[in-house]
């Protein structure tokens, strides 16, 4: 497989794993995760050196792709995170010192 093949299966899958991640679709994100992951490791086989204008272009559209899935994951645990602790009665955690001042 090529570069510019293996680019474009990173952000064809990285594009499914963001509707995932909107859809909360477990089992499609492990789908787009796992050809993702053998896009990566398709590139890396590819060998390095120098890459052209359209490789470099491709490479930044999947860094932001990436970016933006890391941002909802974030979002999303952040939110589960709140979420058992408003379950756990431990509901104002987040709001409270973590350094005491001195009396």
């Amino acid at each position: 497989m090529t570069k510019r093949k293996a680019l474009l299966q990173v952000i064809d899958a990285l594009h499914d794993e963001i509707a995932a991640l909107k859809t909360n679709n477990v089992v499609a994100l492990e789908r787009a995760t796992t050809r993702k992951l053998a896009g990566i490791e398709a590139i890396a086989a590819a060998g390095t050196g120098p890459v052209g204008a359209e490789l470099r272009e491709l490479a930044d559209e999947a860094n932001r792709l990436n970016e933006t899935c890391r941002i909802y994951a974030n979002l999303m645990a952040a939110n589960v995170r709140r979420r058992l602790q408003i379950l756990t009665g431990d509901a104002a955690a987040g709001y409270r010192p973590t350094v005491r001042a001195f009396a």
